[in-house]
């Protein structure tokens, strides 16, 4: 019975994918329900708010209640400039680098973790982590446009000579989530007084289901990842489909890019496909697929409701099959 109860203390990596978040919710749900615990968890962009709140305390039905209530519209927080039209968004690409403002949304997240009394890194800081010498149970990732690098945080704040203990948990998932063009960079300044812009951690790890790998745990507990695939869109698409706005084309451009390096990393990397809960990011409504994007910030009720099932339903599916000694038996037996 220990065995078991130590297999279900896991690590979970959620990917990046904007709109989709609700889907890692409904995946999420699942696990808790047959028993798993999540003990550090890590994500990216929409992954990193999922992480967040699920490492604040709040359960996946808390998180599903809290997010039934968001204006998504409201995260599209637009300044006089962008509200002249084309011109003002330009405007605002051209001087402030991007669209939109994330502060609405920092608000909102820090608002959620305060309700857990969990607002710093300190506050989920933990000095006996079962799952190995992970001090910071939280693990976020972000882009640095400056020095083109990685970062992981709040570990890397140190470079910025900030004490990661005082940092704002909500701050850091706000420079996960800012897509270029279409949010704001956040800017940091580094201990030599030079500014860095910070945006999207999804630009160069969309899907970090590596970042627990070297973490010593005895006995060690095992990562699973939770991803969206919309392969099926990508064989059906027609040609009205590619119809896109500016900010489409470039959010498009960006996910080819790092959804290419992540699958790339993947395929090298073995048993990673084995140990991943994917999502679909085409839904079932009303007898139409409909494909949810990563900036459908109109999205419905219904719409939210069916990829919250995709999600419970491909974890269900996962959990069917998987079998943690048989997987680290194939892919770990060198180790």
């Amino acid at each position: 019975m220990g065995v078991i109860i130590l297999n279900k203390r896991i690590n979970a990596v959620f990917e990046g994918g904007g709109m989709r978040g609700i889907g890692h919710v409904g995946a999420a749900c699942i696990f808790e329900k047959k028993g798993y615990e999540f003990v550090n968890l890590a994500g990216s962009s929409a992954g990193a708010i999922v992480a967040s709140l699920l490492a604040a305390g709040y359960t996946c039905e808390e998180i599903r209640k809290e997010m039934d209530h968001v204006n998504y519209m409201k995260f599209k927080q637009e300044s006089l400039l962008d509200r002249i039209g084309t011109i003002g968004k330009v405007i605002s690409i051209l001087y402030h680098y991007g669209i939109y403002s994330a502060d609405y949304f920092e608000e909102w997240l820090n608002d959620l973790l305060k309700k857990k009394g969990k607002v710093t890194f300190k506050d989920i800081k933990t000095e006996i982590n079962p799952c190995g010498d992970v001090p910071y149970r939280l693990q976020i990732t972000a882009s640095d446009l400056t020095e083109q690098k990685l970062l992981i945080l709040p570990n890397d704040l140190k470079d910025f000579c900030i004490d990661p203990d005082t940092f704002p948990i909500a701050k850091a998932v706000r420079m996960s989530m800012s897509i270029p063009i279409f949010y704001e960079p956040y800017r940091l300044m580094d201990c030599n007084g030079k500014e860095h812009y910070i945006v999207d951690g999804g630009l160069l790890s969309n899907y970090p289901i590596w970042i627990f790998d070297k973490v010593k745990a005895y006995p060690p507990c095992h990562t699973i990842g939770f991803k969206f695939i919309d392969e099926a869109q990508e064989t059906k698409r027609e040609v009205k489909d590619m119809k896109m706005n500016i900010i489409e084309y470039i959010w498009s451009l960006a996910s080819t890019g790092l959804n290419a390096k992540d699958k790339q990393y993947i395929s090298a990397s073995k048993g990673d496909y084995q140990r991943t809960v994917t999502i679909p990011t085409i839904i079932q409504l009303d007898g139409k697929e409909k494909n949810i994007g990563a900036t459908d910030f109109g999205i419905s009720d219904k719409e939210s409701d069916a990829l919250f099932y995709n999600g419970s339903k491909a974890a269900r599916h996962f959990l069917d099959v998987w079998n943690y000694d048989q997987w680290k038996k194939t892919y770990q037996s060198s180790d």
